[in-house]
């Protein structure tokens, strides 16, 4: 029973998954995508949600810095509902604002290549997002 975080881009699904524990966050995955197919995600998603026996969804919802929402929240607020529907299993949406910020600053604070960056932001800032999400249901 674990938790996966997502964080949804135009090209890229940032995914996290905690320890066994419910307890860390960890990046697992950066999967790619055309931006407008979801069964491309689901074709990953399918198994590793099978696989780990994911209890629990956190999405990130990329709110602005008024709290209103643009155009990648609609995004995210569309694959939440695809999410629900295909895996019965109730999505939380978490305020990712400066997710993707933080999870750099991590990155350079670990002297990484902007090359390497690049691969990975993603992924962390999954993490970021399930992180999130396990404080808030009170985990750690």
């Amino acid at each position: 029973m674990r938790c996966l975080g997502l964080d949804l881009g135009t090209r890229t699904l940032g995914l996290a998954m905690s320890d066994k524990t419910n307890m860390i966050a960890s990046p697992y995955k950066v999967l790619h995508w055309d931006g407008e197919n979801y069964d491309l995600l689901f074709e990953d998603l399918d198994n590793i949600i099978k696989d780990n026996q994911i209890t629990d969804l956190a999405l990130g919802l990329p709110k602005n810095m008024n709290n209103t929402l643009g155009f990648a929240a609609e995004r995210s607020l569309k694959f939440k509902e695809a999410l629900e529907s295909r895996y019965n299993l109730e999505v939380k949406l978490i305020d990712e604002r400066l997710s993707t910020v933080e999870a750099t600053n991590y990155l350079l604070e670990a002297d990484m290549s902007r090359k390497k960056r690049k691969k990975v932001i993603d992924g962390v800032a999954a993490s970021i997002i399930l992180d999130t999400y396990l404080k808030m249901r009170g985990n750690n």
